[in-house]
């Protein structure tokens, strides 16, 4: 029998007066690799450290100003990456480097220790937030969800004062929010920007990942413009795409996502990421520049970084 029964659309969001599809894109975004960290988990071997520092030079010759360097609590050879990058001065003075971590104190206990006497940092706080997640994952109602944030995000704040003299900008991912409902995710994000208290001139990073695609780059268009239309102070937060490719669509919903009000875009060259793969970013930078936009960045040599990349 067909199991086609088992299936139904996701719902649309209701947003008759949606703005994006007559808008057109006139800047590129702020750019950020996640081809260490994201990337990295799609290899059946992980990299190395060497590995990784080889991929890290490759990046900041491309231009990108930040870098998720990895997840520093997971394992020794990404925490030891870290440390590799800060005590080698291995990162220029302008880029930023960005570390993952879920909201369990051990966890950003370790992130923080990795990142000490580091120039410029993101530390990127995550907990998901789906109803299937909350309902099957976690066994936690919404309000215990939230406060699986807030706590997360006291717990890094309470850290910063170690981090002295280290320029720390903090990001915000409700993890499955593609999946979410956006009045949920609203709410949980405006519960970490209580506890960050994030100002027009100190903005804080909010992410909104399209962590699983499960309708078309239409329906992503409508959160992230819902959300930029109805977030509390949205003058203090920088929005940022993270688009997988469940569908093929990763690039049609990070371009029109664009156009629905984000400012930043994380990916990985080439597509390569967990799962059904990320973002191109390649091909997103390189569509920009077909329309004469300059983004920042440079693949005018991509044999070269394909070598490199297959490496």
């Amino acid at each position: 029998m067909s199991p086609i029964s088992k299936y139904r659309p996701f719902p649309r969001i209701a947003l008759p007066d949606r703005q994006w599809p007559s808008r057109t894109l006139t800047h590129a975004p702020i750019w950020c690799s996640v081809d260490l960290r994201d990337g990295n988990q799609a290899l059946a071997v992980p990299m190395n450290v060497s590995q990784k520092l080889e991929l890290f030079d490759a990046l900041v010759k491309c231009g990108f100003k930040e870098i998720e360097v990895g997840f520093p609590s997971a394992s020794n050879t990404e925490f030891q990456f870290n440390r590799r990058l800060i005590e080698e001065g291995r990162i220029p003075d302008d880029v930023t480097i960005q570390c993952l971590v879920q909201a369990r104190e051990d966890l950003i206990e370790k992130t923080v220790q990795s990142l000490i006497g580091a120039k410029r940092v993101i530390i990127h706080l995550y907990n998901s937030t789906s109803p299937a997640q909350r309902r099957v994952v976690f066994g936690k109602t919404k309000a215990e969800i939230v406060q699986v944030a807030v706590q997360g995000a006291q717990w890094i704040k309470d850290r910063l004062p170690r981090l002295a003299g280290t320029d720390v900008r903090l990001q915000y991912s409700p993890e499955s929010f593609s999946a979410t409902e956006v009045e949920f995710a609203k709410e949980i994000s405006e519960a970490v920007m209580d506890v960050w208290q994030p100002t027009p001139e100190r903005k804080m990073i909010l992410n909104l990942p399209d962590t699983v695609e499960v309708a078309g780059p239409n329906i992503y268009a409508d959160q992230i413009e819902w959300m930029c239309r109805h977030i509390r102070n949205r003058g203090s937060l920088i929005v940022s795409l993270h688009t997988h490719n469940d569908r093929g669509t990763g690039v049609a919903a990070t371009e029109l996502g664009l156009l629905a009000g984000a400012d930043r875009v994380e990916g990985t060259l080439f597509g390569n990421g967990e799962r059904t793969g990320n973002l191109d970013i390649v091909i997103v930078a390189l569509n920009f520049f077909m329309h004469g936009i300059e983004t920042g960045l440079d693949f005018s040599d991509l044999n070269k970084l394909v070598k490199v990349y297959k490496r």
